[in-house]
């Protein structure tokens, strides 16, 4: 099962930022099986630049649940499901951090269908969720509104589904299940469990303790 979604926010950033809007759709791999959406009320003043893109107002969300008031149900509604979205670490990282602000932790296999678009439509000039409406004929009513974004990304994702080329890329995208058969004497569960999921600078040593490779972790900005 998969749970295709999209979120609308105060801003770019996960620790200053609020969700104004989440839209989801379940899929069984074949269909969309049921759907959620809604406003949310994110408790601060949604600023004049982000009302115009997305056209959420402060009066709109005035009266909508605030994100504790659905955590429980989009909790439910995800559950055993594959969390899907286009840059889906934005998304995830946002809902993840909310769960977080309410003393509960959110853990959930992801895909992006930024990364499987690339490999299944090589070659295209952009990546991006409008441009790659236009190119793939999705239609793409009312962007940068959640449920229109989640639903362009759920037929997105139905593409990717039926593409012959798409045939082990969701294996790839989730690594090896077992973590105990790693085929490396230097890596164990315990270590890569330990590795963080935010964005940061990541260092190599040699065996003499010598740094020999810094580089800084993509950040979760959208496209």
């Amino acid at each position: 099962m998969y749970v295709i979604i999209d979120i609308e926010t105060t801003g770019g950033s996960k620790k200053s930022g609020r969700i104004t809007e989440i839209a989801a759709y379940k899929h069984d791999g074949n269909r969309v099986v049921d759907k959620l959406s809604t406003l949310v009320n994110p408790e601060i003043p949604i600023p004049p630049f982000i009302t115009n893109l997305t056209g959420i107002s402060n009066a709109m969300v005035g009266d909508a649940p605030t994100f504790e008031e659905i955590a429980d149900d989009l909790s439910r509604f995800t559950a055993n499901a594959i969390f899907v979205a286009h840059n889906v670490n934005f998304d995830y990282g946002f809902i993840r951090e909310a769960y977080r602000g309410l003393g509960k932790e959110f853990s959930r296999k992801r895909l992006c269908t930024v990364k499987l678009s690339r490999a299944c439509f090589p070659g295209l000039p952009s990546y991006s969720l409008g441009k790659l409406t236009d190119q793939l004929n999705i239609s793409l009513q009312g962007a940068h509104r959640a449920e229109a974004d989640a639903r362009a990304t759920t037929d997105l994702f139905e593409l990717i589904l039926d593409k012959q080329s798409s045939k082990g890329l969701f294996d790839a995208n989730f690594g090896i299940d077992d973590l105990d058969k790693m085929p490396s004497p230097h890596i164990n569960k315990e270590f890569l469990q330990s590795i963080p999921d935010d964005s940061g600078i990541y260092k190599f040593y040699n065996r003499n303790e010598e740094l020999i490779y810094v580089k800084r972790s993509k950040r979760g900005v959208r496209v």
